[in-house]
């Protein structure tokens, strides 16, 4: 797990592969090491003391394995996120006394990665046993019912770590991995991870109707092309990336579909190298004997970027009359490939020539 986290945190890599690989593996690793710990410990949590001893040293052998050194700056990562928070339980026995244990591991001993996102099998399983945890910070008797449950849901949202954790010591390595970036996978791919910049010069090109098509069109790749220098990203958050700047653009008055007029595509949303886009479903980094970097692209093509029909955005990842896939098809799967050096140079060369740009 420690080595698989160095890589999907290589240095040069990290910040550009932060929102769909590494962080998620980095987080995922954490869960499983306390997870395991728990088996001789009692203890579904850290101290306070005792996290940050452990979060420094945790980071020390990553970086040592040729992670990152901004690690904990790339995922915001803290020492608390180790502890129980307002959780008021974590001791195992307790847990299995208050949790229905048995539908839990049911629900997500294994999951079915496509469908969980929508279907929310084990979400809500997770869910269920959270909140049974943190009933029992209440006497439900004596407290206001809007403090209650403001309070409430603070717990529960740190009460499903240590549900998380639970899981992570019933399950064997892989099949722990599998559950939880399968679970943090339906988060990713529900929002855009990009940052929109200042979109004036395209809104002044295409408005009035766009009666300069070219113009309008030279400001919507300058845009999209700033953009794309900012991060790897999935098929389906190239879709809310679409969805987002599309209902940008029509807040704007630009109601004229620019995706199709300028001829934009899903990749171009995603980190340029051959219009790499990642698939929806959790993947890692590969680094072999001869120091060269891969990872699978979903070319699917050249997908068109949809132009959202109305002022809400849709969960693309349940949206079923989008015709994405998961995994790629074999036609449209890309290696990339390329040796440590070589990367660095790319990388640095898209930063340095998005900081000319803006």
């Amino acid at each position: 797990m420690m080595r698989v986290t160095s890589i999907d945190c290589m240095a040069a890599f990290a910040p550009f592969l932060a929102n769909v690989v590494c962080c998620p593996q980095l987080e995922a690793t954490l869960t499983i090491l306390i997870g395991q710990s728990s088996k001789d410990t009692d203890s579904l949590s850290l101290n306070g003391t005792l996290a940050k001893h452990c979060l420094s040293d945790f980071e020390k052998i990553l970086v040592g394995q040729g992670a990152n050194e901004d690690l904990f700056k790339i995922c915001p990562i803290r020492p608390s996120n180790l502890t129980d928070g307002s959780c008021p339980i974590n001791d195992v026995s307790e847990f299995e006394h208050t949790a229905d244990s048995a539908n839990l591991l049911a629900a997500c001993g294994k999951i079915d990665t496509l469908n969980e996102c929508c279907e929310q099998v084990c979400q809500n399983s997770i869910v269920e046993a959270s909140r049974k945890l943190a009933e029992k910070a209440y006497n439900l008797t004596s407290l206001d019912g809007s403090r209650m449950m403001s309070d409430l849901s603070t717990r529960v949202n740190d009460c499903k770590n240590i549900v998380l954790r639970w899981l992570a010591s019933k399950l064997d390595l892989s099949q722990a991995k599998e559950v939880l970036r399968g679970l943090s996978s339906c988060k990713i791919n529900k929002v855009c991870p990009l940052n929109f910049p200042n979109m004036s010069h395209v809104i002044n090109g295409c408005n009035d109707g766009i009666s300069n098509q070219t113009e309008c069109c030279n400001g919507v790749e300058s845009y999209v092309s700033l953009l794309q220098r900012q991060s790897f990203i999935t098929n389906l958050q190239a879709l809310n990336c679409a969805a987002s700047l599309g209902v940008k653009l029509r807040k704007a008055n630009i109601t004229k579909n620019v995706y199709t007029l300028c001829h934009i595509n899903l990749k171009d949303f995603s980190l340029q190298d051959s219009g790499c886009l990642l698939p929806s479903l959790p993947s890692d980094v590969v680094l072999d004997k001869l120091s060269e970097v891969s990872f699978v692209c979903d070319l699917n093509d050249n997908i068109p970027a949809p132009w959202p029909s109305t002022s809400q955005l849709a969960d693309s990842s349940c949206n079923k009359t989008v015709k994405i896939p998961g995994l790629p098809a074999a036609a449209s799967v890309q290696s990339s490939r390329h040796s440590v050096s070589t990367m660095n140079f790319l990388l640095l060369s898209m930063v340095y020539a998005a900081l000319v740009i803006m």
